[in-house]
């Protein structure tokens, strides 16, 4: 039976409530609600807020209770407490109409979710799940559907969620302080997921500061709106387990390994295709067309540039206020979790750039967060960044530390991603990174090294493999740092300046010298020489990529076919001769999104690839070219097993004084791996005749050349296989004649099932070649090659 307890004389207002803190109340400035709003201490009273109400009741399943408006502060009503209650609240109507009235939970009434270890974790900088529990989490707390919202601000006095659910009124819902850690949390009933909201917060001496953005929001608004959005995580049911488990075996080398076939196709996702009315592909669209074509092309990896939710478009992702949420621009969580299953699905890994390195001065990130420098460094000479005018990280914080290292985690649980490229690490471990004298400080031992960024880095990269086994880390280094990718080691044995534990680095010194001889007229190659082959000498003192980025064609510097010189023929004929040069090289590859066919203009973020240059012949050999030498380079173990391992390269010909432009060099697998032989022509002359030494007698599958008429060249060539003879060549005693294209690279493998007719004897030197039959591209492949791809997803 409901008893009515509606017209009980309830408490007097003044003594469940001073005025003052009635009026602090009203105003929404209490450092602790949680001691004035809801049930009261003793249990016998109960106080909320609620402005604009004509009438406010507590109710359960049995009873109501009639509040009273405090006469200190208007919308605020105390009186009777009911267990389990919940809030009757009359809205007044319009002129002679009657009001309204609803029901809803008093956030006031629930308990703390966050746990005494949680908050131990995260006072003490070492809660590596730090997103389980900050951010806003749909849940159901004791019995009630809502979100929780937990941030961190140690030198607020208030915060409060505001958002759609109440007017943007801060003095609406502020948050319950956990003690000294500097956390405030607040379960707010009946949220939904898509819920917007942002944290407005009064800074240590009660200024207004402005609306943030959750540091660990799971979604935002569509620019320019910069709220956060309430996402709920895992909706995604993943289907790669057996690729994950793959991943992770320690009894076999998994698909970042560096004895394994790397070669990564990097693409920035709003820019690859485009609808036809200029709008983007979703995530799941692009988990359809963009890893099809990925696939088909032979790569191993994608690398996405930053999918962080980042508030300005020109930044593409290096400038991000949302670190742990993928951006909206394309879908939501959810969408990105199908994307990265559907390349795992195809055999294909994913990278995710990462920025760590510094965050953007918008009003509504984490500069000034809580009215202190939280999340950056006071100093400017160490906090901000003056060629990119952003805030720079604190690392030497263990709470913002564990912040990036946890953010590092959450991309590799939450989204299976199989690693992260590293932005701008040389940024991290100098303090004097693009700063002129006088404008950094020196470290405690006067040097330039950043020990905080570089602990950070560590930490960052051992828990990273210690919870990840399988996945990688790569730096984008840009100096001579040593030991990049050098093990971290125990803690007693650590060098201030050496051991980050990245699994690879860019290598920048190659990009740079080799884009710059291929750049120059053939005519003027003979005079700069030691940019092709000064490489070598500091090629194994790293794990090294060989990146040909977005960096390289924005910004004025062209595309890869702008940069070739000559006319278009030489352009495709020397762009094919690079990749070439690229994928004989040792290091794993890289390529951005368009230079795999030779687009002519620049990189526009802003539109799609120039498809249409797939019309032209030479564009589609260009990226045959490359389907190929993924595939060569999948199927021979002598140009990936020893990539990083300077037992994989041996000089056959460097400086031959003729100013021929010609290259040679072994590359090396493991005992029983087939040889390859590469070999370059670096000018537009044909070389007939040309010997070559090789390291083993036998014969030799003329695998790839890049001259073969299915890459539209002029199909020049060695009909296909040379056999050596023994005429010694600098210190080999076999050599063979060569026909070699002009601007060409050809790739030769060892033949392990040839058996000479005479093993003891060795043929007489044969008469230069002057005419050749088309060669196969790729062993095997031949079906392949002959017909070109010129569709695209």
């Amino acid at each position: 039976m409901t008893t009515d307890r509606s017209t009980v004389p309830p408490p007097r207002p003044e003594k469940l409530l001073t005025d003052e803190d009635a009026r602090a109340v009203a105003a929404g400035t209490c450092r602790d609600p949680f001691a004035t709003l809801g049930p009261t201490a003793d249990g016998t009273g109960v106080v909320v807020r609620i402005p604009g109400a004509s009438a406010v009741e507590v109710v359960n399943d049995t009873d109501r209770v009639l509040l009273t408006e405090h006469p200190a502060a208007p919308g605020v009503f105390v009186g009777p407490v009911l267990p389990f209650y919940r809030l009757r609240i009359t809205w007044p109507g319009i002129g002679y109409g009657e009001g309204s009235v609803e029901e809803r939970e008093d956030p006031y009434r629930f308990g703390p979710v966050i746990g005494e270890l949680d908050e131990y974790l995260i006072g003490e900088g070492r809660h590596r799940k730090l997103w389980t529990v900050l951010g806003a989490h749909l849940l159901t707390h004791e019995g009630v559907d809502g979100v929780h919202f937990a941030v961190w601000a140690p030198n607020a006095t208030r915060v409060s969620v505001v958002g759609d659910h109440n007017g943007w009124d801060a003095t609406a819902h502020p948050m319950r302080p956990r003690g000294a850690t500097g956390v405030w949390e607040l379960f707010l009933p009946g949220l939904a997921d898509g819920a917007v909201y942002k944290y407005d917060i009064l800074g240590p001496h009660g200024e207004q500061l402005p609306q943030k953005a959750d540091p660990v929001g799971f979604g935002a608004e569509p620019a320019p709106a910069t709220g956060s959005v309430v996402r709920q995580l895992g909706t995604h049911t993943w289907a790669d387990g057996a690729w994950m488990a793959d991943r992770a075996d320690p009894d076999t080398p998994g698909i970042n390994d560096a004895s394994e076939p790397v070669s990564i196709f990097e693409v920035h996702l709003g820019s690859w295709r485009r609808h036809a009315d200029g709008t983007s592909l979703s995530y799941r669209e692009l988990a359809e067309k963009l890893v099809d074509y990925v696939a088909d092309l032979g790569f191993t990896h994608i690398e996405v540039l930053p999918v962080s939710e980042y508030p300005f478009p020109g930044s593409w992702g290096y400038q991000p206020i949302g670190l742990y949420a993928p951006t909206n621009r394309y879908g939501t969580p959810g969408d990105f979790a199908a994307f990265v299953d559907a390349a795992h699905a195809k055999g294909l890994g994913v990278l995710a750039d990462w920025v760590p390195g510094h965050f953007p001065t918008d009003a509504h990130g984490l500069g000034r967060f809580d009215g202190t420098a939280l999340y950056e460094h006071l100093d400017p000479r160490r906090g901000f960044h003056p060629d990119w005018t952003t805030w720079i990280f604190n690392y030497g914080r263990p709470e913002v530390a564990d912040y990036l290292s946890a953010n590092a985690l959450y991309w590799l649980e939450e989204y299976h991603l199989d690693g992260l490229r590293v932005d701008a690490v040389s940024s991290v471990v100098y303090r004097d990174y693009s700063r002129r004298a006088g404008d950094w400080v020196p470290n405690d031992d006067g040097g330039r090294e950043n020990y905080e960024g570089i602990d950070f880095l560590r930490d960052t990269t051992t828990e990273v493999a210690a919870t990840f086994p399988g996945t990688a880390m790569v730096a984008e280094e840009s100096t001579t740092y040593p030991g990049v990718t050098a093990p971290v080691g125990p803690d007693a044995e650590r060098s201030r300046v050496h051991g980050l534990g990245f699994d690879y680095k860019w290598n920048l010194g190659w990009m740079n010298d080799s884009l710059e001889y291929f750049g120059r007229d053939p005519l003027y190659r003979r005079y700069h020489h030691n940019q092709l082959t000064f490489g070598l000498t500091y090629a194994f003192t790293e794990s090294f990529v060989l990146p040909i980025s977005h960096d390289e064609v924005v910004h004025g510097k062209g595309s890869m076919y702008g940069r070739m010189p000559g006319t278009h023929d030489e352009k495709m004929a020397n762009l094919k001769a690079f990749y070439g040069y690229m994928w004989g090289y040792p290091g794993k590859k890289l390529l951005f999104m368009g230079t795999e066919f030779g687009q002519v203009a620049e990189w526009n973020f802003a539109g799609e690839l120039e498809w249409n240059c797939l019309d032209d012949a030479g564009h589609t050999g260009v990226q045959s070219v490359v389907r190929d030498l993924n595939l060569l380079y999948r199927e021979q173990p002598a140009l990936h097993r020893r990539d990083c391992d300077g037992r994989g390269f041996q000089w056959l010909v460097v400086d031959d004084n003729s100013g021929a432009e010609v290259y040679a060099w072994l590359r090396r697998g493991l005992p029983g791996d087939p040889h390859v032989v590469v070999v370059l022509n670096l000018t537009p002359v044909e070389r007939t005749g040309y010997r070559v030494p090789f390291p083993v007698a036998g014969r030799w599958i003329e695998a790839l050349n890049t001259d073969s008429e299915f890459y539209a060249g002029g199909n020049r060539g060695n009909t296909g296989a040379i056999q050596t003879e023994a005429v010694p060549v600098g210190t080999e005693a076999q050599s063979a004649m060569l026909t070699l294209p002009p601007l060409s690279a050809i790739f030769f493998v060892e033949d392990l099932t040839f058996v000479p007719d005479d093993p003891a004897t060795t043929a007489t030197p044969a008469d230069p070649v002057t005419t050749a039959t088309p060669a196969d591209p790729v062993i095997s492949l031949t079906d392949v090659s002959a017909t070109p791809v010129e569709d695209t997803p």
